[in-house]
């Protein structure tokens, strides 16, 4: 996956994990909440996998920046 596929991926699974444990405490659903809570983590680790992505890009492209000014 590209990097803004992961981000967006992320915040997708970070907004739903939300909405299932909200929605599990108004219901009474530990389940419910345990779900939402697992992807959140989820969401987490998928928006930094996409930002580790971009960083590790911009420090190719400079790297090959830098030596293409050199040659």
């Amino acid at each position: 996956m590209s990097s803004t596929t992961d981000k967006v991926a992320g915040v997708a699974d970070k907004a739903m994990g939300n909405v299932k444990e909200v929605l599990g405490k108004a219901v009474g659903s530990e389940k419910l909440q345990a779900e939402g809570l697992a992807q959140k983590a989820k969401g987490d680790i998928e928006k930094g996998v996409g930002d580790a992505k971009s960083s590790i890009k911009e420090g190719a492209n400079k790297v090959v920046d830098a030596i293409d000014k050199k040659l």
